[in-house]
């Protein structure tokens, strides 16, 4: 249901990149219907995010990096129009936090960019990866590389930052949309999830430590 609330009160077209399929008829697929079927279930979230008896870590790992990909995208996409170089010159959440961009290509130090030139960036390196069968294999019997969590947890943590950035510079317009409750169902996802699996260093959620406190989490 969150998804589909999503699709109604975001605008679609307005996804910054291409929403990213599961194959029909693997095992990725069917994880993923089971993942929409308990939340659509309207079970807690804390035991939706839970990993299924008998199901592979990393396949629903797997599964949800996407999925969160495809969903804040989603979200920062219709926000886009009120996130610009002039409104948000840094990438930043609030005064405290300063997010610098660094890759492994056309930036090897962290860099200062806006915040647009930041979700640019992220968008597109984590498409880069999550296409990469390396990475993310989507054929049977071939399995995850080593370093895959940790991979994982690089992604996460900079989708963290996409939350941080909306909720302390465009919570308004979130508001002003009627999209408060569909952000915060989304968050709430992806904060029981990464800490279910302790996907990102605590000390990343301080920005928006006081939000599981507020829900009782």
């Amino acid at each position: 249901m969150m998804a589909l609330c999503l699709k109604q009160v975001f605008n679609k077209d307005k996804t910054f990149r291409p929403r990213k399929k599961f194959e029909p008829g693997t095992q990725r697929f069917e994880l993923y219907k089971k993942a929409q079927a308990s939340l659509k279930s309207g079970l807690d979230l804390k035991a939706v995010v839970q990993l299924p008896p008998g199901e592979s870590i990393n396949d629903w790992i797997a599964v949800h990096v996407v999925d969160f990909f495809n969903r804040i995208n989603l979200i920062y996409g219709t926000m886009s129009e009120y996130c610009t170089e002039k409104s948000c010159p840094i990438m930043s959440g609030g005064l405290k936090y300063e997010y610098r961009w660094q890759d492994d290509s056309k930036y090897k130090k962290p860099t200062k960019l806006s915040a647009p030139q930041y979700m640019c960036m992220l968008m597109d390196w984590i498409e880069m990866l999550i296409n990469n069968e390396d990475i993310f294999p989507t054929r049977i019997g071939v399995p995850f590389p080593k370093q895959f969590q940790q991979v994982c947890t690089k992604i996460l943590t900079r989708l963290f930052r996409v939350f941080v950035h909306v909720y302390i510079h465009h919570f308004d317009s979130i508001i002003n949309m009627g999209a408060e409750a569909h952000v915060n169902t989304c968050y709430k996802h992806f904060y029981y999830f990464i800490r279910e699996f302790s996907l990102i260093d605590h000390r990343e959620l301080e920005p928006l430590v006081r939000m599981p406190q507020a829900w009782g989490g």
